[in-house]
């Protein structure tokens, strides 16, 4: 699960955990328009996401993405197809058939936000 951070044009931080999937150049990260963070990313598409781990021995890493979100709701079968991907990560093969996420995947408030980092940071501790 990632974490991804929008702001308000008050500058007021809302941060809400995601599912996500990486394509080797792009964050893809599925969302319906209706949601806070997609409102806010319309007003101000700036987006950091932190994607963590704490490994059983204490060893933490982690990488954190920023750049400009792009949200993407067409074309239909192409968001239907990045959903899937990204659900399917999350419930795997046979979970992705169910009634729910079927739903959301064809929702048509559905959409997916692409961030194509402009900075990425990666630690281990």
């Amino acid at each position: 699960i990632a974490r991804m951070a929008t702001a308000d044009l008050m500058g007021q931080p809302h941060v809400v955990p995601v599912w996500f999937g990486w394509d080797g150049d792009s964050l893809w990260i599925t969302s319906f328009s209706n949601t806070r963070k997609v409102k806010e990313l319309k007003l101000n598409p700036k987006l950091s996401v932190v994607i963590d781990i704490a490994e059983e021995a204490g060893e933490t890493k982690g990488v954190l993405l920023e750049g400009t979100a792009i949200l993407v709701k067409e074309p239909r079968e192409f968001v239907r197809r990045q959903c899937l991907w990204i659900y399917t990560k999350y419930l795997g093969e046979k979970g992705v058939l169910d009634e729910e996420p079927q739903s959301w995947i064809n929702e048509p408030l559905n959409l997916v936000i692409r961030l194509t980092p402009a900075f990425i940071h990666v630690w281990s501790y």
